[in-house]
């Protein structure tokens, strides 16, 4: 049985060791045919290195590497273009200095490989310099390819001063691109976040973004048809509905692509886990969300102009913008009002939503992992049994577990959406349907859970010294929160619950069901 293309870096090594390949070849086809600078946004562990890679050898006539392929009978093989493969994406970039260290270092390397000498000292200057001497060199045009162009900027993004001297760094090495126009045959830049053309692309005014383009949405990812078609063979006993709730639903507004990192760890292991989750870390994310006292159910409800969803700047940082760029939500829907889209976002799969909500309830509660885990099961286990005398005591629990030094540092316990974050960060993590600001006709239920048929609607209230107690459970009765879903099918409960900011904990769980 084939081996998995687990850890492959390039076009030539997953051939070469005669891995599983998805032919993405007819869109780059088509990408040469009709354009010159493109520039592509996608989340990490994407496959933007592999699709660089292809460019690459396809621009170097390793023909040899495409006999199964499209572009195999699609492509002119007679000509080899000089290329410059920049990859900015392994090592960390602490400083400028250590930046143009390293990129001085990969236009040595490249000038080595052709046999071309440089004398210009400035990093910008030695960079047009190389681009016109492959052009005088080989007589072809150049290609340039620069994988994860934004991660000198991303590894400073919680330190402003570094960040934007990085950035003026960047902004001088692309523009050189421009200026040399005549020298190029093709470029393509592809990074996780996509920074406005005026904070970084200034001297690049004529790159292509095909992000958000319907004809390259599936450029990188693997569609569901792909996956079937390509690997038949381990599929075997796989639940395909399953699957796509874990691991499908990202949507760059064409077909849904599966994360093509997760699958294949998936179709290796045959276990469901947090594959793509596990390779990062959303520390700054967190850091984020306490410093604005972001109320974290909101997360399934945004929306975002088409503006704002693609321009990103390290300072003017939208926590929003932040998170769809990142790939921890995606566009659900789109609608036009008023001559501009709006693009309403959510969590891509299962994967992502239990996984960042469980980095947010251990970052909101500043508890141990053991301690998390424990409350959070107690919990679970309480809703599957309907034990609600018992799910009363789990969220007490939870909430008594919280260090009063975090009170202490922290004013998070003040803001009103802190409580419902927690339980809404704790209902998440368990793998049951959750749903924030559920609507119905009546108005919108806080929470509703869905665990096979049985439907848990709650309601939250963190109670002033005027407010009286049993309004929550109130709430959802006058509001008749319940009638979207009972049903001969269902069994709906009624859950209230009321915060005080004092006691820092449950001041009254009421429950019935219906």
């Amino acid at each position: 049985m084939k081996k998995l293309p687990i850890g492959i870096q390039t076009f030539s090594e997953l051939i070469e060791d005669n891995h599983y390949y998805v032919d993405k070849t007819p869109l780059i086809s088509h990408l040469v045919e009709n354009g010159k600078y493109y520039f592509l946004s996608r989340p990490r562990r994407f496959g933007k290195s592999l699709l660089v890679s292809t460019l690459k050898s396809a621009f170097r006539a390793e023909q040899a590497l495409f006999s199964n392929l499209y572009l195999n009978e699609h492509w002119d093989w007679s000509i080899e273009y000089p290329v410059i493969h920049i990859d900015f994406g392994r090592g960390v970039f602490e400083s400028a200095e250590v930046l143009n260290d390293r990129f001085e270092m990969l236009l040595n390397e490249i000038a080595t490989y052709y046999q071309v000498e440089l004398h210009q000292a400035e990093i910008g200057n030695r960079f047009a310099e190389l681009i016109r001497a492959l052009h005088e060199k080989t007589g072809q045009r150049v290609v340039i390819l620069i994988d994860e162009y934004d991660k000198p900027i991303l590894d400073n993004i919680d330190n402003l001063e570094q960040g934007l001297i990085i950035r003026e760094s960047l902004k001088n090495i692309y523009s050189m691109i421009k200026g040399s126009d005549a020298y190029i045959k093709f470029s393509l830049l592809t990074g996780v976040s996509k920074f406005s053309k005026v904070s970084l692309f200034s001297g690049l005014n004529n790159l292509i973004d095909i992000s958000l383009n319907s004809h390259y949405s599936t450029i990188c990812g693997y569609t569901e048809n792909e996956i079937k078609t390509v690997f038949t063979e381990r599929l075997e006993g796989v639940d395909f509905k399953q699957l796509a709730q874990w691991y499908n639903g990202y949507n760059f507004l064409g077909e849904k692509v599966y994360n093509p990192f997760a699958i294949l760890l998936y179709l290796r292991d045959k276990q469901f886990k947090n594959y793509w989750f596990e390779t990062g870390s959303p520390s700054f994310l967190l850091k984020l969300v306490k410093e604005r006292q972001y109320r974290v159910p909101d997360i399934e409800n945004l929306f975002l102009t088409e503006s704002d969803l693609g321009n990103f700047d390290i300072n003017d940082i939208t926590l929003e913008t932040l998170l769809f760029q990142t790939g921890y939500l995606t566009i659900e829907r789109v609608e036009e009002f008023e001559g501009e889209s709006i693009f309403y976002l959510n969590y891509p799969n299962r994967e992502v939503k239990m996984s960042l909500n469980r980095h947010l309830l251990r970052d909101l509660t500043h508890s141990t992992p053991t301690s998390i885990t424990r409350h959070y099961v107690q919990i679970y286990k309480a809703l599957d049994q309907q034990n609600f005398s018992a799910l009363e005591q789990g969220f007490k629990a939870l909430f008594a577990a919280i260090p009063n030094d975090w009170y202490r540092k922290n004013n998070i316990a003040n803001y009103e959406g802190y409580y419902a974050s927690i339980v809404y960060c704790c209902l998440c993590t368990l793998g049951f349907t959750v749903i924030a600001e559920d609507t119905t006709s009546q108005g919108r239920i806080d929470l509703t859970v869905i665990r096979n048929q049985n439907i848990f609607i709650f309601e939250f209230k963190v109670l002033t010294e005027t407010d009286k107690q049993g309004s929550a459970l109130a709430q959802i009765k006058t509001n008749n929160y319940a009638h979207k879903y009972i049903s001969d099918e269902n069994k709906v409960f009624l859950v209230g619950m009321e915060f005080d900011k004092q006691l820092r904990n449950l001041s009254l769980f009421e429950w019935e069901a219906v």
